[in-house]
């Protein structure tokens, strides 16, 4: 079939998985034709995906788990957020959380065959204080539970960076969330340059650094692609693809432009465009699925395993479940 003036077929997914293992990055016209491909194409693009997703991490799903270490009490005013200043959601709110219930988090998300333990928190950047209970925290669970570590405290400044990376976290989160001409529909209290500092820094002092996007925000196709594009150039190790899950009470409570066919397309561009990252499906992945979830394993290498922020995952006996029904295998050590 042709498209756009791009010939597609079975032959034409297999070229672009082929350059994407060479390394070569797919144009802006063949990012697009994923995205803009007819449903009758998911299979092979899957297939095409999978292939790039099998050459560097085989069969194998990396479990995250999140620790929601504040709650509320953000200044920041993102749109999709029920955590934000402007939002009205009915959320639990709570002040950050002390040593020992992080470190009781780290047990948990080992119970759940979790790799990598993710602490993250409310507002714009961390407190001194906020720093403190982190760093304490992670020196015991590097201690004691072999397990790779992710914080994600909003903006940070290069000596806080510095504290996190000497107590051990081996990964710092900072998304972009979406592309730099899009960024201000979402929020203007602070820049999409803000953000790209911030992963930087968390380079700098040695952290490994992970960024992803938000999908269903009202940007366009060709700003998925460029969003792609831009973590591509970040470098970023781990690539958090999250899925809009519109909650009453937020700006963008109303949205509602995904469906999961689209999603696994998404998927797909992000492996094809960033082969060697980790992809990982993130928050909005049992709303926006539904029951095609398994097989965003085909082109992803990673998921969030529970509860997320503010909203509930499904249990992680189902996933251990879904993984083991696809004859895939969990990473529990995280590398």
């Amino acid at each position: 079939m042709s498209q756009e003036g791009i010939t597609v077929g079975i032959s034409y997914w297999e070229q672009l998985a082929d350059r994407a293992l060479a390394g070569e990055v797919l144009t802006l016209a063949e990012g697009l034709s994923v995205l803009e491909a007819d449903d009758q194409e998911l299979l092979p693009i899957l297939q095409a995906a999978f292939r790039v997703r099998k050459h560097y991490y085989g069969k194998k799903v990396k479990l995250n788990m999140i620790i929601n270490a504040k709650s509320g009490y953000c200044p920041e005013d993102c749109g999709y957020c029920s955590q934000s200043i402007v939002s009205e959601a009915p959320i639990e709110k709570y002040s950050f959380l002390q040593k020992d219930t992080l470190i009781k988090g780290a047990v948990e998300a080992k119970e759940r065959k979790a790799g990598t333990y993710c602490i993250v928190a409310s507002g714009r950047g961390p407190t001194p204080r906020e720093v403190d209970e982190v760093v304490e925290a992670v020196k015991v669970i590097k201690e004691e539970l072999n397990m790779k570590v992710c914080a994600c405290l909003g903006i940070l400044k290069e000596e806080q960076a510095t504290r996190l990376k000497e107590a051990g976290v081996d990964r710092y989160n900072h998304n972009l969330n979406t592309s730099a001409e899009h960024y201000e529909n979402i929020t203007q209290s602070h820049t999409y340059d803000d953000r790209v500092s911030t992963v930087n820094m968390a380079k700098k002092a040695g952290m490994s650094p992970c960024s992803g996007c938000i999908v269903g925000m009202g940007e366009s196709k060709e700003e998925v692609v460029k969003i792609a594009y831009a973590l591509r150039d970040l470098d970023a190790d781990s690539i958090p693809v999250n899925f809009l899950n519109a909650i009453e009470g937020t700006p963008l409570e109303n949205m509602d432009e995904l469906d999961p066919r689209y999603c696994l397309k998404v998927l797909a561009l992000f492996r094809l465009i960033c082969p060697t990252k980790e992809i990982r499906v993130s928050g909005g992945r049992e709303v926006n699925l539904r029951h095609l979830q398994p097989l965003a394993l085909y082109p992803a290498n990673a998921i969030f395993v529970g509860d997320y922020l503010t909203t509930e995952g499904q249990t992680a006996m189902i996933d251990h479940q879904m993984i083991a029904d696809l004859g895939f295998e969990i990473e529990e050590v995280a590398v």
